[in-house]
């Protein structure tokens, strides 16, 4: 049988310390002008780029439409010192980022003509058929733009989170075991036991429930991790996490 205690990688010591990580690091530099926060600013965009396309697509604009208006955002968004505007002592990047793209959208409204937004701008590598599958799943009429945003938002750092884990067991040589134990992490119902799928994984049932519990903490501290890249300090972490929960309640 498997030796449960070899069975996932180990926590990292001190997951609950804050780090300065991703917005936190661009505030610290507040313009645009430092190599790392611009480079922070990017990352964080192209992380979180799908919500907005989701909010624009929700505001009336059909695909091709929305694809130029996102693409010229973030055309705009990182080539201008947008961060002149922030102010420090409020504002996670979740907040900021839909505060600048309905900037952005109303200025696009007061235009005379319609040129193509993205220009030579290629900031999102689209996947048409993805991209369109992805929307009609995600669907929700009942759902105004800004709910679907904050919903889509917190999706999108879910499968950031359950990216990460999935890297780290594989690099462990542990990918079969993540596969068949990540429908304990997530929350899905699954129709099987541990007892049954300690026996088609060849461990005991102790041994998965170990691994389970072992692969919820680690969940755990990469979500926090993954929700301090979008905020200023620690103090704001649980207050996030609540926030992005009930949005996926909506």
């Amino acid at each position: 049988m498997a030796d449960p205690n070899s069975a996932l990688p180990a926590a990292t010591p001190g997951g609950a310390q804050f780090a300065a990580t991703h917005w936190s690091e661009v505030l610290a530099a507040q313009r645009g002008d430092s190599p790392q926060a611009a480079a922070a600013l990017e990352k964080l965009c192209r992380t979180y780029w799908y919500p907005l396309y989701v909010f624009i697509r929700r505001s009336g604009h059909d695909d091709e439409t929305a694809k130029d208006l996102t693409q010229g955002f973030f055309g705009q968004f990182l080539e201008k010192h947008c961060l002149d505007q922030v102010d420090r002592a409020k504002g996670r990047f979740r907040s900021f980022l839909l505060a600048s793209l309905k900037h952005f959208l109303a200025n696009e409204r007061d235009r005379a003509n319609t040129l193509k937004r993205g220009g030579a701008y290629a900031f999102v590598p689209w996947d048409e058929a993805a991209l369109e599958s992805q929307i009609l799943s995600d669907a929700q009429p009942d759902l105004s733009a800004e709910t679907l945003y904050e919903r889509q938002w917190a999706l999108t750092l879910l499968d950031q989170v359950f990216a990460r884990l999935r890297e780290e067991c594989a690099a462990a040589g542990k990918a079969p075991l993540f596969e068949a134990l990540r429908i304990y992490v997530s929350g899905e119902k699954s129709m099987e036991s541990y007892a049954e799928v300690a026996t088609r994984l060849n461990m005991t049932a102790g041994s998965v429930q170990v691994a389970v519990h072992r692969l919820r903490r680690r969940y755990g501290e990469l979500l926090r991790g993954e929700i301090a890249h979008t905020c200023r300090g620690p103090e704001e972490i649980d207050e996030e996490i609540h926030h992005l929960f009930a949005a996926l309640r909506s």
